[in-house]
């Protein structure tokens, strides 16, 4: 059996799940300590936390997406920092619409 099909049972088990999202709180809370050392450690253990919380919890899912739709610009950063595919379609979806029309190819006269 692979790597990914065991551990995917294992975060089928609700008690795993608990202690890895508890692990994720663990992470963010200890993150401003980890932060005080010199070098960008908080950010990185910050986003490791965030991401168990967020993969593990619907309640934490929740709130990010109320988080994201009160603070957009903010969302967009933690989207594009946690390197989400929805985050990079949602941004070329938004340059679209706010791009100024530019001719295509057959309306210009091309081939």
């Amino acid at each position: 059996m692979s790597v990914r099909g065991s551990w995917s049972r294992w975060t089928a088990i609700p008690l795993v799940r608990q202690l890895l999202f508890l692990l994720g709180c663990l992470l963010m809370l200890v993150s401003p300590i980890v932060g005080a050392i010199p070098g960008p450690g908080g950010i990185f253990v910050f986003a490791a936390g965030l991401g168990l919380a967020l993969k593990y919890s619907g309640w934490a899912k929740r709130m990010y997406v109320r988080f994201k739709r009160k603070h957009p610009q903010k969302g967009r950063w933690a989207d594009w920092g946690m390197r989400r595919a929805s985050a990079r379609r949602r941004e070329e979806i938004r340059k679209r619409r706010e791009a100024p029309h530019a001719p295509t190819r057959i309306e210009a006269g091309g081939d």
